[in-house]
Order: C-alpha cells, then sequence, then structure tokens
C-alpha cells in the first residue's frame, strides 16, 4: 500500500466528477446489489494506465447525454476490503485494476478490463463507455432478463 497523501490527488480526479467512493466491504454490499436503475463501479488505480487512460476515460464519458444513475469507485491496493468485495459482483471476469464495471438494478451488465484500457487511447475508451451508457443508462431502455 502506497502512503494515502499519495493517492490523494488519484482519488480526488474521480471524486471531483461526482463519483462515490466506497472504502469497505459493507458499503460496497449496501449499494451494488440493491442498486435500482444503472450504476458504474470503478475500480481506481495508481497504476499509469488508469492515469492516462481511464480516469480521463471516465472524465469525457460522464459529459454523455445518458449516464449511469450513481458512479462509484473502489481503489485497488488502498481499500482492499472494499475493492476484493467490489470483484465479487463482476462475475465471470478475473480480478483487474483498473476495471469499470456497468450495472442495471444490480446486474453486471457491460465490463472494461485492464486489458480493454492499457492499451487503447483514453478518447476511444470513453466512446465504449458512452455506448454502453446509451444502451443501459437510456431512461427510454427496457432491459429483458
Amino acid at each position: 500500500m502506497y502512503p494515502e497523501i499519495m493517492v490523494i490527488p488519484m482519488r480526488e480526479e474521480l471524486t471531483r466528477l461526482g463519483v462515490q467512493e466506497l472504502r469497505s466491504a459493507g458499503e460496497v454490499d449496501r449499494v451494488i446489489p440493491n442498486q435500482t436503475g444503472t450504476a458504474m463501479v470503478i475500480v481506481n488505480s495508481i497504476c499509469g494506465c488508469a492515469a492516462g487512460r481511464m480516469r480521463p476515460a471516465v472524465r469525457m464519458a460522464l459529459q454523455n447525454a445518458n449516464r449511469p444513475d450513481k458512479v462509484f469507485t473502489v481503489f485497488a491496493g488502498q481499500d482492499s476490503e472494499a475493492t476484493e468485495q467490489a470483484r465479487k459482483y463482476f462475475t465471470g471476469y478475473p480480478p483487474s485494476s483498473p476495471s469499470i464495471g456497468m450495472f442495471r438494478d444490480g446486474k453486471l451488465v457491460h465490463m472494461l478490463q485492464r486489458s480493454d484500457i492499457e492499451h487503447r487511447e483514453a478518447a476511444d475508451i470513453a466512446r465504449e463507455l458512452k455506448t454502453a451508457f446509451d444502451k443501459f443508462c437510456s431512461k427510454s431502455v427496457e432491459v429483458s432478463s
């Protein structure tokens, strides 16, 4: 774990956008499975691909007309308990940092893993997120089970 003072700017890069931090397993369990509507859960990281690709992509994507109802973040390597718990909801995907999961009514509907982030430009990642927002976050969308 890095000293907290070192990761504050990385946390604030998302919280300034209105992203809510989840810092314990209990907080994760209170929001992810019980969320009605849409939620995006970001696994933040200190790595370069989070700094140069993932966080800028999230910033760009959140300017889209359709956005998740709620956006949450956990910080890998810092809030280990919360991160491990959030990853349990990323059904079918191995642990990955950074990563982004999109949920609708508590069910995972879209996932970006590190392998989807680390070799792409932020604008490309943002386009994928905006496409997912338009598909799953539009108020007129009906998702069948």
